[in-house]
């Protein structure tokens, strides 16, 4: 280094070389800061999140508290239940060899948390289960509690019979399918939580809200529209 430049002072080389690398510095900022707006203005929008349709009845029935939803007053814009209708309709027994003197009223039992509502037809594994009546496929879907389970809107879409604990689909069934009284549509079985040396069918039925969703309504006794007697 020169003598004369070991002499000058440090403020002299502050006030030489601080301004340019502060520019430097503050224009590599505002570079990035404007690349990064304009990736953010670019990007894909983050589709928006969907409710997912409930693991099964039992699941979308249950409160955060564990008491069943299905309990409390109707909501704005249910329908009122009435079986009557569906009792002139003499329903099939959806089983075969099934007769309605063999149904027990299994409606009101506890089961595991939550009220049965529903009727177990108990029947060999793989004896047919027949559409009740004429209707619509809503839904096919398999849940760990309900296991293979069927979804079926009645002519009019006030009404869902649900069909679980199946072994298998009837070959061909499909969601949107129409079907009609007395079509198989499965067999029974032992699938989801029913225990294993006890095949059977666990069938119930709802009255449809006005939102016609088949996880929503109100369950209605199968024992008295299925002609059971106690």
């Amino acid at each position: 280094m020169s003598p004369v430049r070991a002499a000058l002072p440090r403020s002299w080389y502050a006030a030489r070389y601080l301004p340019p690398l502060l520019l430097l510095s503050l224009g590599v900022t505002i570079t990035g800061g404007l690349w990064l707006r304009g990736q953010r203005q670019h990007a894909p929008a983050r589709p928006a999140q969907h409710a997912a349709a409930p693991a099964d009845r039992a699941t979308f029935a249950r409160s955060a508290g564990g008491e069943v939803a299905a309990a409390a007053a109707p909501a704005s814009g249910e329908l009122n239940v009435s079986p009557e209708d569906l009792e002139r309709r003499a329903l099939l027994i959806p089983v075969d060899g099934i007769k309605s003197e063999d149904l027990h009223d299994t409606f009101d039992e506890g089961r595991r948390g939550h009220t049965h509502e529903a009727i177990d037809i108990l029947a060999p594994r793989n004896t047919p289960v027949r559409a009740v009546e004429d209707g619509i496929i809503a839904k096919l879907f398999t849940s760990v509690p309900g296991g293979i389970t069927i979804y079926q809107f009645d002519p009019s879409g006030d009404y869902c019979y649900y069909y679980a604990h199946l072994q298998r689909y009837a070959d061909g069934l499909e969601n949107g399918q129409a079907v009609h009284r007395g079509q198989v549509i499965g067999f029974v079985g032992t699938s989801g939580n029913a225990p294993e040396n006890t095949p059977h069918l666990h069938f119930a039925i709802y009255r449809l809200n006005a939102n016609k969703r088949w996880w929503e309504g109100r369950a209605l006794d199968p024992f008295p529209v299925l002609g059971g007697v106690n």
